[in-house]
C-alpha cells in the first residue's frame, strides 16, 4: 500500500515538473483568429482585434507571458497556421472532431454564439428549423464550421456554396444566386450594418442553434502547457462583468473603424 502511494506521488511530481518545464519554453504566445467576426474578432491592420483577443491578452498579462494577436489571412488561413504550428493559439473557434486533431481546446468556452439564417427581406420563407432549408440554395463563409451535428446535416441534406467573406455571401443573396446565408448573428449583423443593408437583409427566427466559442492552442506549440491556467482565467473573467465590458469596448472599436458604406 505504501509503495503504491509513493509511486503515485512520484508520478504526480514528475507530471508537475514536466508541465513546469513546458511552461518555461513558452516564451511568447502568437495568436490568430477570424478576420471577419466582429465583435469577437476582426482584422485591424496586421492585427486581429476584438473581444476575444482582448480577453486572452488580459489572461496572458496575468500569467506574465508576452502575447501578440496577429492577422494571418482568411479564416481558412488562420486555421492552417494553427494546424502547422505557425500560430500558438487560435481565438474564437467552434469545436469539431477534425479540428480537435490538431488543436487543444481550452475549457470552458468563453461565449455562446447564435447562428442564424439570413435572407433577403423581400424573399422570406417559412422557417421553423433546419429542415426548411432543404431544397434551397445556401451560402456560407469559406472555412466556417458550425459544429459536428449541423456540419453533418449540411453535408448530407443541404446545398451550400462557400464564398470568401460575408460581403460576398450577402452579394450572392441579393443577386438571387442564393436563397439564404448561414452565419453567426453578431458578425452577420455587424457586416450588414457596415454595408448599409440592414433593411434589405434580415435574420429569420428562430436561430438555427447556439454554438460554443473556444480558445484553442496548436498542439505543435509548447504553450499548450498553459491550457489549464487559461481555462481558470476564462472562468474568472466570464463569470463577472469583465467580459461584458470587453465586448462593449470591442463594439465601440469596430463601429469607429468600420463606418457604414
Amino acid at each position: 500500500m505504501k509503495r503504491s502511494v509513493c509511486l503515485g506521488l512520484l508520478v504526480a511530481a514528475a507530471v508537475s515538473v514536466s508541465a513546469a518545464r513546458a511552461e518555461e519554453t513558452c516564451t511568447k504566445i502568437v495568436a490568430t483568429g477570424h478576420p471577419e467576426y466582429p465583435v469577437m474578432a476582426f482584422k485591424d491592420g496586421d492585427e486581429i482585434k476584438g473581444a476575444a483577443p482582448s480577453l486572452v491578452a488580459e489572461i496572458a498579462e496575468e500569467l506574465k507571458v508576452p502575447f501578440e494577436s496577429k492577422y494571418m489571412g482568411s479564416w481558412a488561413d488562420a486555421q492552417t497556421a494553427a494546424r502547422e504550428g505557425k500560430a500558438d493559439m487560435i481565438i474564437g473557434i467552434y469545436y469539431n472532431d477534425e479540428r480537435a486533431e490538431y488543436l487543444q481546446y481550452v475549457q470552458p468556452p468563453f461565449a455562446y454564439d447564435p447562428v442564424q439564417v439570413f435572407v433577403a427581406n423581400d424573399a422570406r420563407f417559412d422557417f421553423k428549423g433546419q429542415n426548411d432549408l432543404i431544397g434551397k440554395k445556401g451560402v456560407a463563409n469559406e472555412g466556417e464550421s458550425f459544429g459536428p451535428a449541423f456540419d453533418t446535416f449540411m453535408k448530407d441534406k443541404l446545398t451550400v456554396t462557400r464564398v470568401d467573406g460575408l460581403s460576398a455571401a450577402f452579394d450572392a443573396l441579393l443577386s438571387g444566386d442564393a436563397d439564404y446565408v448561414i452565419a453567426a448573428y453578431y458578425p452577420g449583423s455587424a457586416e450588414l450594418a457596415r454595408l448599409g443593408l440592414g433593411e434589405k437583409i434580415v435574420a429569420l427566427e428562430p436561430e438555427l442553434f447556439s454554438e460554443e466559442l473556444f480558445v484553442a492552442f496548436s498542439k505543435k506549440s509548447p504553450c499548450t502547457a498553459l491550457s489549464q491556467k487559461f481555462g481558470e482565467g476564462i472562468t474568472d473573467m466570464t463569470e463577472g462583468a469583465d467580459f461584458r465590458e470587453i465586448v462593449g469596448e470591442a463594439l465601440r472599436d469596430w463601429d469607429a473603424g468600420n463606418p457604414q458604406d
